[in-house]
């Protein structure tokens, strides 16, 4: 049974770390939820849940219900993210042997709109001052043995320049995971075959590879690194898995809801040597091309279809833009939902997630005809590939991406990443494999590997 959690929330200086949060990334086993040096960054642990199956989102939110309700809370900054904050990863199957966990740190920095806050978790009984959390900090800080070379713990300087090798560029190995490139290419073709009997409209199947480095995987680099090239995607670490997904499942902020779905990919390297704007490129092939917007919208679709119970009013991109990533380009649409009252209250992040997911984006549509496929088809479990990633406070507030363009380090030299792609009729299989390889770009960059 878990003791009564006490919280101290306090302001941070945040001239002092002009490098914003990722100049907390000092430690592997950091939690971490960045973007455009904003989020929330987490060290040590004080209180774990862990579960599998069907149930795992409605337990653990009766669990932190429980947990915050009965907390002891000082804040002095009440903003989102503020107080008690739990970091969270969640299996993508309901079936899977992963367990699906929440985490709540001993200490959390967070920086939004400018302010920058500390937050001290206790479940003892002595007393919470801002300098002793201040101190609980520096610890954190100074015990930490992934700081680049050269740059001091929370210093503020950046990582190294994007395009640039980091690690031990030359050294690491690739494998292939559970299936080989030919096996995965049959399994997609036989994932368009199914889809032509009329059985289902969309099928999403991911495969995995296995990197392989002799001289150790840095956790904290792989995030920095993944911060500072991928911007506009919000980088994650949490209990081993990292990466940076650009697909917002559900953020909620009091009464309103919003998500970013992603469907439709085109890799940046295709538009080499084509005249004009990259970006018009982009506009030309991903935006004009019918089987890129069909996928996109069979995944609108299924969002904004399992979001409208909970919703009073919602509002959505009637067309999608171009998100520019510096690995691909893809279609993208943002929503909006004001949250109503479900039985009495407004819904929490985590019943939400359970009502949303998997979405059609990294599943498939019908969701129980594409589930059974990819079981079939993938030969994996993907454990937290695609499930939820985020964070969540005490308030109902809380963000929640889709863990893509990421992976889950399995040793201290082993690291498996994972890549998808959504198959319509359309689909060709060494198209949809050339894709994957676009998608573990972030991954293989961040770990310094070429290929």
């Amino acid at each position: 049974m878990t003791r009564t959690l006490r919280t101290l929330t306090v302001p941070l200086d945040g001239e002092s770390t002009p490098g914003g949060l990722p100049s907390y990334l000092v430690r592997d086993d950091v939690l971490c939820w960045t973007r455009r040096e904003a989020g929330l960054v987490g060290f040590g642990e004080v209180a774990r849940f862990t579960a599998t199956g069907p149930e795992r989102f409605l337990e653990a939110d009766i669990w932190w219900r429980h947990l915050v309700i009965e907390a002891d809370i000082t804040d002095r900054v009440e903003c989102p993210g503020t107080g008690p904050v739990a970091f969270g990863s969640f299996a993508f199957s309901k079936v899977s042997a992963h367990e699906s966990r929440l985490i709540v740190p001993e200490i959390v920095v967070g920086l939004r709109d400018g302010r920058t806050w500390l937050t001290q978790i206790t479940a003892d009984d002595g007393e919470l001052t801002e300098e002793g959390a201040l101190a609980a900090l520096r610890g954190w800080l100074e015990s930490g043995t992934s700081a680049p070379s050269g740059v001091t713990p929370a210093s503020g300087e950046a990582p190294a320049e994007p395009g640039s090798a980091v690690g031990p560029s030359g050294t690491a190995t690739l494998e292939t995971g559970s299936l080989s490139e030919e096996d995965w290419m049959a399994a997609v073709a036989a994932g368009v075959a199914e889809i032509r009997t009329g059985r289902l409209e969309k099928l999403v199947l991911a495969r995995d590879v296995v990197a392989t480095v002799p001289e150790g995987i840095n956790a904290a680099e792989v995030l920095r690194q993944l911060a500072i090239r991928y911007r506009e995607c919000w980088t994650y670490g949490v209990d081993g898995l990292v990466g940076a997904t650009p697909e917002m499942l559900i953020q909620v902020e009091g009464r309103t809801a919003q998500a970013r779905v992603l469907a439709g990919t085109l890799d940046r390297r295709d538009a080499l040597g084509e005249a004009g704007l990259p970006l018009d490129y982009a506009e030309r092939v991903l935006a004009g091309s019918e089987k890129q917007r069909h996928e996109h919208e069979i995944a609108i679709q299924s969002l904004t279809t399992q979001l409208a119970p909970f919703s009073e009013a919602m509002n959505a991109h009637s067309e999608p833009f171009i998100l520019e990533l510096p690995n691909v380009w893809h279609l993208a649409s943002d929503v909006k939902a004001e949250l109503t009252e479900v039985e009495g209250h407004v819904p929490t992040c985590l019943a939400l997630i359970n009502a949303l997911h998997p979405t059609a984006a990294v599943c498939g549509t019908p969701t129980q005809v594409a589930g059974a496929l990819i079981r079939k088809l993938e030969h994996m479990d993907r454990g937290p590939y695609a499930g939820p990633v985020g964070w969540l406070d005490a308030a109902g507030n809380g963000e929640w991406g889709i863990a893509l363009r990421g992976a889950v380090i399995e040793s201290p030299t082993t690291v498996r990443l994972y890549a998808g792609c959504g198959i319509v009729e359309g689909s060709h299989p060494d198209a949809e494999l050339a894709e994957t390889w676009a998608k573990f770009r972030p991954m293989l960059e961040s770990l310094g590997i070429r290929h």
